[in-house]
């Protein structure tokens, strides 16, 4: 029987000693806001299941303290949103970690497995997934909430035990703790994307002024979706970003006329929007350019994408876990190795893309 934990008494209780490892998980809901809203955290220590309310006075700071506990492992899987919503609500993420979905991928398991189909896999226990869209912000929680709540860490210990055995005997183990600190290091950036117009494919149809004008807004969105924790879309939506990078309004009334014209347009936020639109950035000159891919680019794609493959088959990799399409594609147009691709990743790669007529490698 999972223990409902209220107090941070009651949770420090089962911390007297500190235990080698935790599993852990949250639920959260981010429908409405840019901020994941902490709504229960799971943990498995020892062989007790607690469910955590991160809502009562004084959980945060104390779920921080154990978060930051170097002394004790955290297995999760499929951490990345978790780490978000941990290090926005209690100011830590989980270290050291142990993240099982990642660890599949490198045991050669699966690449982006689901926790349930990991479960059947490894120990043959199907679980049920009837409360993936639940309310957990609300109180009382139902019985079949924790009932599912509780299984989402309750066979993390077992996850582990099999694949650190794994990677123990392929050699792999500091290829996890790499990808580990890397996926820790991205969701702690306070930062958003440098450069999200190259995540736009309409962005490749705008010339070198409307694309550093979409860069400009998106920059700001994202700066105004973290000040007033709303989603993005409800700052300014992706396409009106582009018809407004591709023509600019001639000064801020012009501005308010386009505004009114539109039914979901941001009205309220027109004098923000102008300065965002209207006030070059000190980098933009710096931006890499959106373009459609020619046939020379696509064939040169398709010969790094085969010389990957092939590694990946030498290795035993699933697809996209040694270097995904979009990293090659970074890789070919800058010729700069993308941090995703730094580390081990590299050192597999580099020397076979050195003997391949179209890799193109950093200087």
């Amino acid at each position: 029987m999972p223990h409902w934990i209220q107090t941070p008494d009651a949770l420090a209780a089962f911390f007297a000693t500190p235990p080698a490892r935790i599993g852990l998980d949250t639920e959260f809901v981010r429908e409405r806001t840019f901020w994941p809203q902490l709504a229960l955290v799971q943990m498995a220590v020892g062989e007790e299941i607690l469910l955590i309310d991160p809502l009562q006075p004084g959980m945060p700071q104390a779920l921080a303290t154990i978060l930051g506990d170097t002394r004790i492992l955290k297995v999760m899987h499929s951490a990345s949103e978790d780490l978000v919503a941990l290090g926005y609500t209690c100011g830590a993420v989980p270290q050291p970690l142990f993240d099982t979905q990642i660890a599949a991928a490198l045991a050669g398991v699966a690449a982006g497995i689901g926790y349930q189909k990991l479960v059947e896999q490894i120990t043959g226990v199907a679980l049920a997934k009837g409360e993936t869209r639940s309310d957990w912000l609300r109180r009382p929680l139902s019985e079949s909430q924790l009932k599912y709540a509780a299984d989402d860490v309750h066979y993390l210990f077992a996850l582990h035990d099999d694949l650190a055995a794994r990677l123990h005997e392929s050699g792999r183990s500091e290829w996890l703790v790499e990808d580990s600190r890397r996926l820790l290091e991205n969701a702690t950036q306070e930062e958003g994307d440098r450069w999200p117009h190259l995540a736009m494919r309409s962005a490749q149809f705008l010339d070198a002024s409307a694309q550093h004008r979409l860069l400009r807004l998106l920059r700001w969105r994202d700066a105004a979706a973290r000040r007033s924790d709303k989603p993005r879309s409800w700052i300014l939506d992706n396409e009106m970003a582009v018809a407004l990078a591709r023509t600019p309004p001639a000064d801020r009334a012009a501005l308010g006329r386009w505004l009114d014209a539109q039914p979901k347009a941001p009205r309220k936020l027109a004098d923000a929007l102008w300065e965002g639109l209207s006030t070059p950035l000190a980098d933009e000159a710096e931006a890499p350019l959106a373009r459609a891919a020619t046939d020379r680019d696509k064939a040169a794609l398709r010969k790094l994408q085969d010389a990957v493959a092939r590694r990946s088959a030498e290795l035993g990799l699933p697809d996209g876990v040694l270097a995904s399409r979009r990293y090659l594609e970074v890789l070919l147009e800058s010729g700069q190795w993308p941090g995703a691709l730094s580390g081990w990743r590299r050192a597999e790669l580099e020397p076979l893309l050195e003997r391949d007529e179209a890799a193109i490698t950093a200087g």
